[in-house]
């Protein structure tokens, strides 16, 4: 039996969601991996081979995930939380599953994860109570957002 071309790359899709949710989900499950520097802007040039960017039906919780790793990063090291932590690594495994040849999409995400991080730099300078319980409730909705869209995305 054949199969067609389109369910050919509707199963590519549906692993690469999975792929990248996982490996999310992981990293919020274990909340001691988080990494000292925020995610810059790649530096990379788009090659010859990048692909016409289309937008995934999950971008938009792609991009709030990528934002709560960008403020968890932040508060996992505000609160000296330093053992073998890996955020930022994790991220630019999301971005390479995700958006590997899609310039635009490693952006987005990019801009996202410092967007997180930032906007906890602006409020936070020392680990407070409140500070403590925004990392615990971030932690929670990444690892609820990574459950949703691979249960909603990824077949």
């Amino acid at each position: 039996m054949h199969r067609a071309a389109g369910s050919r790359a509707g199963e590519a899709f549906g692993m690469r969601v999975i792929r990248a949710a996982l490996l999310i989900g992981l990293v919020l499950a274990a909340p001691s991996f988080a990494q000292k520097a925020a995610v810059d802007k790649a530096k990379e040039t788009p090659s010859a081979t990048a692909i016409e960017e289309k937008p995934a039906p999950y971008d938009e919780r792609l991009e709030r995930l990528s934002e709560i790793l960008g403020a968890l990063h932040y508060l996992r090291n505000l609160c000296a939380h330093k053992a073998e932590d890996n955020w930022r690594a994790s991220m630019q495994q999301l971005i390479q599953l995700e958006a590997g040849k899609e310039p635009g999409r490693q952006e987005k995400l990019t801009a996202a994860f410092n967007r997180g991080y930032r906007s906890f730099a602006a409020i936070y300078t020392a680990c407070t109570d409140s500070a403590v319980v925004a990392e615990e409730r971030y932690r929670n909705e990444g690892a609820t957002l990574a459950t949703e869209i691979t249960a909603r995305f990824g077949n």
